[in-house]
């Protein structure tokens, strides 16, 4: 299952390459574990300098997010909850990296932790997150999905 969005879509906060507001996020699988290269932009920032916690919680949501991508029965998901701790203020400016991993799944639920890092220092952790996901049920995506359905094909493992 490919981690990245192929579809003529692209319009998704985080990682739609068309989105002109978005983050541009990709990703790739290395060692069981979802990774993607992040630089924040200047409009990105809550303080001076700082890089806004909303924007921190939801590079870490995606990347759990596809972290289901690893589970045994990969799966799409959707966020049931997220638990983010900030533990040190994230700096505008360096290249931040994000790894995220499979917790756990049981039945359409899948568990993910992650952290957010410095690039060039992954042993300098700014934020760590816990989530649950829920398994896009064929339902939902027939409700989500009934205008893009080159996406819909990417959600089920096709090519978009």
């Amino acid at each position: 299952m490919d981690v990245n969005d192929t579809t003529d879509y692209q319009r998704c906060f985080a990682c739609g390459q068309n989105n002109p507001s978005g983050l541009h996020m990709t990703f790739h699988i290395e060692n069981d574990t979802v990774v993607s290269d992040f630089r924040p932009r200047e409009e990105h920032q809550g303080f001076p300098g700082v890089i806004h916690g909303g924007i921190i919680a939801t590079v870490l949501d995606e990347a759990l997010n596809r972290a289901s991508v690893l589970a045994e029965k990969p799966t799409w998901t959707m966020t049931g909850r997220l638990d983010v701790r900030y533990r040190r203020y994230v700096p505008y400016g360096p290249l931040l990296r994000v790894r995220a991993s499979l917790s756990s799944q049981r039945g359409r639920m899948v568990q993910a932790n992650g952290k957010l890092t410095l690039a060039d220092n992954e042993s300098m952790v700014l934020a760590e997150a816990q989530g649950t996901f829920m398994a896009l049920t064929p339902e939902m995506l027939d409700t989500v999905m009934q205008d893009y359905p080159g996406m819909r094909a990417f959600f089920e493992g096709g090519q978009g």
